[in-house]
C-alpha cells in the first residue's frame, strides 16, 4: 500500500486546515517499484497499446460523463458567497481525504478549483481544459494543441490531488517555465490551502527540502531525476522504509543525511513527449570529478594518435548513427603508436576506445550544432530545445575531447556515482500523468515504456492556421536569400514574423541573410539565452522580425499586438526539418493560437542536416529531387519525409538500447550492493 499523506514533519508541511490531522505516513519514501523485465515485454507493450487503442472511445465516454456532472455543479457554486464557498471546499477537502481521487471527488473538486480560479485569476476553465484535467487525473497524457491553456489545465489535476492529501510535482522542461507557471498560479493555490514551491538549479539540500514539502512542486525534470538520484546515494540504495522511520526517531536531528525528497507520488509532466520522449536518450548520471591535467594528457594524446589515421583505410564513419569504426588496418596502425606512447596506451580496448572518441570529436560534433563556446567553456546545446545545459558534459571522456578539440581549458571527467534512465525514473512514480501538444506520433511508446495512454482533446475554438506549402531549395545558401525576401516582404504588410532555425549556426546565417537585406529583427539563440524574455515579448509585435531556435517552440506563448490579429496574425518559417516532425509541429503551433488568424511554411534546402546525418542526401531519390517541377518538388517532399523517419527511427532504437542497457546496470549493481 502506498501511502502519499503529509510529511510528518512540521518544517516541511503547511499547517492543517479544517482540523484535518497530519499524523505520519505509513511510507515514508513512497515510490512504484519497478517490474522485473521479461522477454514477454515486448508482446505485452503491443497488447497494452491495441487495447487502449480499442477501449480509447470508452475511457472518453467515461470522462465525458465525469465532465457533465463537474458542469452540473458549476452553477450552485458560483452562486455561493467567499464564505460559503470556503466551507464547501473544506468539506471538500475532509470527503477527498477519505475517499482519494474518485469520481464523485473529482468533479466536486474541478468545480470548486474553477469557480475559485474565476475569482483569484479571472481565468474560467474552458470545457476543453475540464476535459484534459479529468483524463490527467485518470492517468492519461492529454494532447491538447498549443495555445489551449495547458498551464491552467494543470492546475485542476494539481489541486484536486493536493486537497486529497497527495503531493505534485509538476515536471517541465526548464527552470524558467517552472519559475513562470508557479508564480502565475500561486494565488490560486494559495486561495485552496495549498502550499506551492519552486525547484531551481543552485538551491541548497535543505531548502530543496523545504520546496518538497510544500503540496504542490514545480521543477524541471533535471532538478527532480537528480534529487532522487541523490538521495539513493544518501540512503545506499532503494528507499527502506523501517530504516527511515528508525533513522527519524533516533536522530530526528541529523537533516543533512536525510533525503530532500519525499517520495515520488505524483507527476504531472508538461510537454510530456519532450520530456518523457525526446529526453529519455540521455541517461541521468551522478558523478563526481577526477583530475583535469591527467584528463588533458589523455585527450591530447588520443587525438595525436587520431592525427595518424586517414579515411577510408584506418576507419570508416556512420553519419546516420554518429560513430566511428576503425577498421584492421587502423588497429593496427594504432597498436604500432601505442607500443611507442606505453603507458595505457599499450592496452587494446583503452587505446582503441579513445581514439574512436577522439575521431568522433572531430567529425561528428560541430560547433553551433552540439554545444556553444561561452566564456571559454565547451557548453552543451539541448538539440530538441535549442538551450545550453550549463550542468551537463559528455561521458566517456568525449566531453575533454572536444574540449581539447577546441583549444579551451579542460575540466575533469566525471566519475559515475549513480544512474538512471528518464524511462526508469518515471516508472517510480505511484501516479503520471502528462500534457503537451504533440503526443500522437509517440503513442506507442509511451504506452509500451510507461503505460500511459494519449487523449487527443478538441480544441475549444476552430484552428485557423493557414499552412502554405513546402518550398525545396537546391543550396542553403538559396533558401536563405528567400527567407529573408519573404520575411522582408510580409514585415512590410504590419505582420510579425517567427523565423525556426535548428541549430545556432543556422540562425546565424539566417540573421546575416536578413542583415544584408537590411532587414531590422532580432536573434534568440543558446549564446543569447540572456535576453529571451524581452525577445519573446516583442515578437508579436506588427512587422518585427524574429529568428530563433527551438527555444521559440515549447513552451512560449507569443501575445501579437491588437491589430496584428486583422492583418493575418504571426507568420512562421520552418527552415528545416528536425529529427521529429513533433519538433516542427511545435513550431508551427506559435503561431494560429486560441483561435487567431495565422499562417506558417516551410523553407528547406537540399544541404540540409537532416538528409546527411540519415544519408538520405544520397541515391536515385535524391538526384530526382534535383529535377524542375513537378518531377524535382515531389521528390523532394518525399525524400524529406524518409530521412525524418529514419531519424525517428534510430533515436527510437537509441532509447530501446539505453533502457536495456539501463536495465541490465541496475541488476548488476543491485547484486554489488551499490545504488544505480
Amino acid at each position: 500500500m502506498l501511502d502519499f499523506g503529509p510529511s510528518a514533519d512540521p518544517a516541511n508541511q503547511a499547517a492543517p486546515r479544517g482540523g484535518l490531522s497530519s499524523s505520519p505516513p505509513l511510507v515514508l519514501y513512497p515510490e512504484r517499484e519497478e517490474a522485473r523485465h521479461h522477454w514477454l515485454d515486448p508482446a505485452e507493450g503491443v497488447a497494452r497499446y491495441l487495447v487502449g487503442r480499442i477501449s480509447g472511445p470508452f475511457f472518453k465516454l467515461r470522462l465525458r460523463r465525469l465532465l457533465s456532472q463537474t458542469l452540473k455543479r458549476a452553477g450552485p457554486v458560483a452562486a455561493l458567497s467567499d464564505a460559503a464557498l470556503d466551507a464547501r471546499l473544506e468539506d471538500a477537502r475532509r470527503r477527498a481525504r477519505c475517499d482519494g481521487l474518485s469520481d464523485a471527488t473529482l468533479a466536486e473538486s474541478f468545480a470548486l478549483i474553477r469557480e475559485i480560479s474565476r475569482r483569484t485569476l479571472g481565468l474560467y476553465h474552458h470545457k476543453v481544459q475540464l476535459l484534459g484535467a479529468l483524463a490527467m487525473a485518470r492517468g492519461a497524457v492529454a494532447e491538447m494543441a498549443t495555445g489551449e491553456g495547458k498551464t491552467l489545465t494543470s492546475t485542476l489535476t494539481a489541486g484536486a490531488a493536493g486537497l486529497a492529501g497527495i503531493p505534485v510535482h509538476i515536471v517541465t522542461v526548464n527552470d524558467y517555465l517552472a519559475e513562470r507557471d508557479a508564480e502565475t498560479m500561486r494565488p490560486l493555490y494559495d486561495r485552496l490551502g495549498l502550499s506551492v514551491g519552486v525547484l531551481i538549479h543552485g538551491l541548497q539540500p535543505e531548502a530543496r527540502r523545504a520546496v518538497y514539502g510544500c503540496d504542490i512542486v514545480y521543477a524541471s525534470n533535471k532538478e527532480i531525476a537528480f534529487d532522487y538520484l541523490r538521495d539513493r546515494v544518501k540512503l545506499d540504495g532503494a528507499p527502506r522504509n523501517l530504516s527511515l522511520k528508525l533513522r527519524r526517531y533516533f536522530d530526528p536531528g541529523a537533516k543533512n543525511d536525510a533525503p530532500v525528497m519525499r517520495g515520488l507520488p505524483f507527476a504531472i509532466v508538461d510537454e510530456a513527449d519532450s520530456v518523457l520522449i525526446d529526453e529519455a536518450r540521455t541517461p541521468l548520471i551522478l558523478s563526481r570529478e577526477t583530475d583535469a591535467t591527467a584528463e588533458r594528457v589523455w585527450a591530447e594524446t588520443a587525438h595525436r594518435l587520431a592525427d595518424t589515421l586517414h579515411e577510408p583505410r584506418d576507419y570508416v564513419v556512420h553519419p546516420r548513427d554518429r560513430r566511428v569504426e576503425l577498421t584492421k588496418k587502423g588497429k593496427l596502425s594504432l597498436e604500432e603508436q601505442g607500443t611507442r606512447t606505453g603507458g595505457i596506451w599499450t592496452n587494446r580496448i583503452r587505446r582503441e576506445q579513445a581514439v574512436q572518441q577522439a575521431l568522433t570529436a572531430r567529425l561528428m560534433f560541430h560547433e553551433g550544432d552540439h554545444y556553444v563556446i561561452d566564456d571559454g567553456k565547451v557548453v552543451i546545446v539541448d538539440e530538441y530545445s535549442g538551450r545550453i545545459m550549463e550542468e551537463r558534459s559528455w561521458n566517456d571522456g568525449m566531453h575533454q575531447l572536444v574540449e581539447v578539440k577546441e583549444g579551451v581549458e579542460v575540466t575533469p571527467r566525471k566519475e559515475v556515482l549513480a544512474r538512471i534512465t528518464y524511462q526508469r525514473f518515471f516508472r517510480r512514480y505511484g501516479r503520471l500523468a502528462g500534457m503537451t501538444g504533440t503526443a500522437r506520433e509517440v503513442s506507442a511508446e509511451l504506452s509500451s515504456v510507461y503505460r500511459l495512454n494519449v487523449v487527443a482533446i478538441p480544441t475549444n475554438t476552430p484552428a485557423q492556421r493557414r499552412r502554405l506549402g513546402v518550398r525545396v531549395f537546391p543550396t542553403a545558401e538559396r533558401r536563405w536569400s528567400a527567407v529573408a525576401a519573404r520575411a522582408n516582404a510580409l514585415r512590410e504588410t504590419g505582420r510579425p514574423v517567427l523565423i525556426g532555425t535548428r541549430s545556432v549556426a543556422a540562425s546565424e546565417q539566417a540573421s546575416a541573410a536578413l542583415s544584408a537585406l537590411d532587414v531590422p529583427h532580432e536573434l534568440l539563440n543558446a549564446k543569447l539565452h540572456k535576453q529571451e524574455a524581452q525577445i519573446i515579448a516583442d515578437a508579436g509585435l506588427a512587422g518585427h522580425v524574429t529568428v530563433a531556435t527551438n527555444m521559440a517552440g515549447r513552451g512560449v506563448d507569443i501575445g501579437l499586438d491588437p491589430d496584428v490579429a486583422a492583418r493575418g496574425g504571426l507568420h512562421v518559417i520552418l527552415t528545416e526539418r528536425h529529427d521529429s516532425k513533433r519538433i516542427d509541429r511545435q513550431l508551427e503551433g506559435r503561431a494560429a493560437r486560441r483561435g487567431e488568424p495565422g499562417s506558417s511554411e516551410v523553407m528547406l534546402s537540399l544541404e540540409d542536416a537532416i538528409l546527411t546525418q540519415t544519408s538520405a542526401g544520397r541515391g536515385a531519390l535524391a538526384r530526382l529531387a534535383r529535377l524542375p517541377w513537378p518531377v524535382g518538388p515531389v521528390a523532394a517532399g518525399r525524400l524529406f519525409r524518409r530521412a525524418q523517419r529514419r531519424a525517428e527511427a534510430g533515436h527510437a532504437r537509441a532509447r530501446r538500447t539505453l533502457l536495456d542497457q539501463d536495465r541490465r546496470l541496475g541488476t548488476m549493481l543491485a547484486f554489488s550492493g551499490r545504488p544505480e
